[in-house]
This record gives structure tokens, C-alpha cells and sequence, in this order.
């Protein structure tokens, strides 16, 4: 009995790591995606993409230096929505974000380059 269990629990362990580790869908177009859907997935990688800083061990300038992407990628989701949404109001959200953001933006990149970063 004890081999059957011994046999069992090496055969899971050796098959859970294969299902486990299986990550092909990931970032994949599905059947009924849009082309919205497909831009804002496009932009949520590309901005967790550039959220990958090296730290810099100074909270300040890491959070700055991680805001920049988050909100260079809420700009791009509101411009996929004035191209692809039909809500006027969101259409005006969308507008107001893409103002805020940039102005952010702007402020955060010449807070940085203050400090020489």
C-alpha cells in the first residue's frame, strides 16, 4: 500500500507541474474578441511591461518611475475608447483622463529629470 501511495504521489507530482505551468493562452486572442478588446490587451501588456523598473531602492522616485506607465496605459485605454465606444459620457471620461493623465505625465517626468533620473 505504501508503494501505491509512494507511485500515486510521484505520478501527480510529476504531471501537476505540466498543467501548472501551461501559460500558451495567456495574451491570446479568444474567438469573440473585438478590436477593442485586442487594443486593450495590447495595452495593458505593453504597460505592465513598463511598469518593470529597476528599483531603485528610493521610494519617491520608484512610485514616480511606476506611475508614468500606469498612466501613459490609462491614456491609451481612453483613446481605444473614443475609437471603439459609442457612450458619450464615457467618451467625455475618456477625454477628461487623457487631459489629467498627460498633465501628470509631464509634471512626474520633470520632477525626475530635477533629481537626474
Amino acid at each position: 500500500m505504501k508503494s501505491l501511495l509512494l507511485v500515486s504521489a510521484l505520478l501527480i507530482g510529476i504531471a501537476t507541474p505540466a498543467f501548472a505551468q501551461d501559460h500558451s493562452g495567456h495574451g491570446a486572442m479568444a474567438a469573440g474578441d473585438t478590436s477593442a478588446t485586442e487594443a486593450y490587451k495590447a495595452a495593458n501588456m505593453d504597460m505592465h511591461g513598463q511598469m518593470e523598473i529597476d528599483y531603485s531602492g528610493d521610494a519617491d522616485v520608484d512610485f514616480i518611475r511606476n506611475m508614468i506607465p500606469h498612466h501613459q496605459g490609462a491614456v491609451a485605454m481612453a483613446k481605444i475608447v473614443l475609437e471603439y465606444g459609442s457612450d458619450p459620457k464615457v467618451k467625455k471620461l475618456a477625454e477628461a483622463v487623457i487631459a489629467a493623465q498627460e498633465s501628470e505625465i509631464a509634471w512626474m517626468k520633470e520632477w525626475l529629470a530635477k533629481r537626474g533620473e
